[in-house]
């Protein structure tokens, strides 16, 4: 979808009011569309309405942070046991190999300055790890689950407000090394670190956002978005 996309891209950061108009024209598309759109963003999370005043994206909560981290922590934890239980060798290999590409392309973003693109190449990459991760764990409901939740887009989205780029040199190697040749337990336990590894860092940026400027637009009776 490309107005997800674009949010979590940072094209149309958090608390940017949307007009419907306006994505419309940069989408080469007609107004109903964009409001179908916007109002499943709506149901995902990914944006907020209210009366009068239009839609923006949404603005993360210290509630909304916590919450959705829980989620991903249940779900993916979870994935990583049936991983270490069922996972294939020709997996594992796979799975520490996408570990220290990940790895290699944030250490790249965090040289200076980068292009959205490249960041949302990276990200995505990023996210197919950890839904490949569940599809070798053998439980498709499972794997569903994380993505129908969409707590990795979330992650994604919580990392693109804070701009968080830092990473450690192995973040994703050493957690794909303890999943490909570790217990079942020790590979719940990696993943529940890695997962909580951010969360303090996050956190605490969400915090400090407070009121962001060029937020809701106040509409006079009438005026459509």
């Amino acid at each position: 979808m490309d107005i997800r996309d674009k949010i979590l891209r940072g094209d149309l950061p958090v608390g940017v009011a949307l007009s419907r108009r306006r994505l419309a024209l940069d989408l080469d598309i007609s107004v109903p569309p964009v409001t179908e759109a916007l109002k499943r963003l709506e149901s995902e999370g990914l944006v907020e309405s209210e009366p009068r005043a239009g839609t923006r994206v949404r603005v993360p909560t210290r509630k909304d942070v916590e919450e959705r981290y829980l989620v991903r922590e249940a779900l993916e934890v979870q994935s990583a046991r049936l991983f270490a239980e069922r996972a294939t060798e020709a997996e594992k290999s796979e799975i520490l190999a996408m570990g220290r590409e990940v790895d290699r392309r944030y250490a790249l973003c965090e040289m200076g300055e980068v292009d959205r693109e490249i960041l949302f190449a990276v990200n995505t990459y990023h996210m197919g790890l950890h839904l490949r991760i569940a599809e070798c764990g053998r439980c498709g409901l499972l794997r569903d689950a994380i993505e129908r939740e969409q707590v990795l887009v979330f992650n994604w989205l919580f990392d693109t407000v804070v701009d968080r780029r830092t990473l450690a040199a192995d973040y994703h190697t050493s957690l794909t090394t303890a999943l490909a040749t570790g217990t079942p337990e020790r590979a719940a336990t990696a993943m529940r670190q890695h997962i909580r590894r951010g969360l303090g860092q996050v956190l605490e940026k969400i915090d400090s956002i407070g009121k962001i400027p060029g937020g809701w637009r106040r509409r006079k009776p009438g005026v459509a978005g």
